[in-house]
């Protein structure tokens, strides 16, 4: 799940003003997230002003590498755990084989490419991708494999810039069939939901009545192969079953 900002989420990367210089003018200043998250089969990534942390399945040990400037989103791809860091103008893996990326300014991740703030793109190889019109405020590769990207307040389909919702809610999140916007931190399944309150974790079903809830603190949910899986500020990592049960791993 992901804010509508860049995470999972799930943390706002808004474009600050211009700052004013004697005679020349210079690029917007980019806020630095609060919090936001990224989950894939592999684990979870989640970034906290400016610093990116992993923790991989199953143990879910938590791995901060030091960076070389801070980060403002994170994503996986193709197994690997990524973060963007719009200053040194790079994205980087953050463990397993060390590999960093020139691309410019990046500022929001999916699973398949990285979003400069003008919309343009590139693969995490580098090389050129399909970007979006005007500046993304947050990205998600839906569960049909297609990019999914918040920009000036509408929810667009990348490949082809289709509108798939109006005023979206705060959160995105990747749907089986694409991608959708929440009130609050979400996942979902083709058959249950889950979604931090603020107060709870909750599983819900299609019809949106609560099925199960234990007590939770704020933070993002995502699913990590047959995992609940939550992170919270501070780098708490939680791990449930699908019926909320807790799990020690």
């Amino acid at each position: 799940m992901r804010p509508l900002l860049c995470l999972s989420p799930l943390l706002f990367l808004a474009a600050c003003a211009p700052a004013s210089t004697s005679g020349t003018a210079t690029r917007p200043t980019l806020t630095v997230p609060a919090f936001d998250a990224a989950f894939s089969p592999d684990g979870v990534a989640w970034v906290e002003g400016g610093r990116a942390c992993v923790a991989r399945a199953p143990s879910y040990r938590v791995t901060c590498p030091r960076l070389p400037g801070p980060a403002v989103a994170v994503a996986w791809n193709d197994g690997d755990a990524w973060a963007a860091l719009p200053g040194a103008g790079t994205v980087l893996t953050l463990d397993r084989a060390a590999r960093s990326v020139p691309v410019g300014r990046v500022v929001a991740l999916s699973g398949t490419r990285a979003y400069r703030e003008d919309g343009t793109a590139v693969t995490y190889g580098g090389q050129p991708a399909r970007g979006v019109a005007g500046a993304p405020t947050a990205v998600v590769t839906g569960g049909d494999g297609e990019d999914y990207a918040l920009v000036a307040g509408t929810l667009r389909r990348v490949a082809d810039g289709a509108v798939v919702e109006v005023s979206p809610l705060p959160f995105l999140a990747a749907a089986p069939t694409g991608a959708a916007t929440f009130t609050v931190p979400t996942a979902v399944t083709r058959v249950d939901r889950f979604q931090l309150t603020g107060g709870a974790l909750e599983r819900l079903d299609a019809s949106g009545r609560v099925l199960a809830s234990v007590p939770h603190p704020p933070g993002r949910v995502g699913l990590v192969g047959g995992d609940v899986v939550t992170v919270s500020p501070g780098g708490t990592v939680r791990v449930y079953g699908l019926g909320l049960e807790p799990l020690r791993r």
